[in-house]
């Protein structure tokens, strides 16, 4: 496989992204699509304290996407959430979201004391769980954290 570069990028060009929207529709996912209707009405850009947007790029396109938000949830600034993890079905399997996942908690540790997310899809549940993260259960808003020491 050629090399992919992973970038946390300022500014996400939404027209870019369409294929991932695209794909994502077909599987029968919403967060990209919703992903880019928060940027394009400006609720959500990545652009708050501690948080970031990243974008995997393969052969000069977009093949993955990945956020990182201030958790709405916590009532403090020490947890991160991860926010539309998605990397296009002909690229999975390749280290792609493992990427992705590692620049967010590296960008991460930088701002919070715990990342958390939310999915209700069994495969994301096992890539979660095989980059170190633990299954929450006693909460509504999160289905894994991972903390940081």
């Amino acid at each position: 496989m050629n090399e992919c570069i992973i970038t946390k990028v300022n500014h996400l060009e939404t027209s870019k992204v369409m294929r991932l929207v695209e794909e994502s529709t077909s599987e029968g996912f919403r967060h990209i699509k919703r992903l880019v209707i928060d940027y394009e009405a400006g609720t959500n850009k990545f652009d708050g304290d501690g948080e970031a947007l990243f974008i995997a790029i393969k052969d000069g396109d977009i093949v993955g996407v990945c956020g990182l938000n201030q958790d709405p949830h916590s009532g403090g600034k020490t947890v991160g959430r991860v926010r539309r993890l998605y990397v296009l079905p002909s690229v999975r399997r390749f280290g792609i979201g493992r990427l992705l996942m590692d620049s967010v908690i590296t960008e991460a540790k930088k701002y919070y004391q715990k990342l958390v997310l939310k999915t209700d899809n069994p495969n994301a549940d096992l890539f979660y769980q095989s980059i170190g993260f633990s299954v929450k259960a006693d909460s509504e808003n999160d289905t894994h954290f991972v903390k940081f020491s």
